[in-house]
């Protein structure tokens, strides 16, 4: 049986974007994320540093990529990437071991 992944995006906003756009353009993309295929949750949260960290759960990595794969061909999400500086962005999946809810 395949484990559930969790995706792990790290990243910095672009100059001149402020906190609450982004929580905005996050909060208008999110019908597209649980419209995908495997989805099971997200959290978006900002460190002191003003690194971004965003959590969403995968049913499967199958899910995982395939939802990483489109996310850019979404008009509707055009705010919330083009808000993000590029080369500051981390992406990693893994494999999910323990919750503990």
């Amino acid at each position: 049986m395949s484990k559930n992944v969790i995706e792990t995006v790290t990243f910095k906003l672009n100059e001149g974007v402020s906190r609450e756009d982004f929580v905005a353009a996050a909060k208008r993309m999110s019908p597209w994320v649980v419209a995908r295929r495997g989805f099971m949750s997200r959290r978006l949260s900002c460190a002191e540093d003003g690194t971004w960290i965003e959590h969403i759960q995968w049913k499967d990595m199958d899910a995982a990529r395939a939802a990483a794969a489109e996310i850019s061909k979404e008009p509707g999400n055009a705010d919330f990437l083009f808000a993000i500086n590029g080369p500051t962005v981390q992406l990693t999946h893994s494999e999910l071991e323990v919750v503990i809810d």
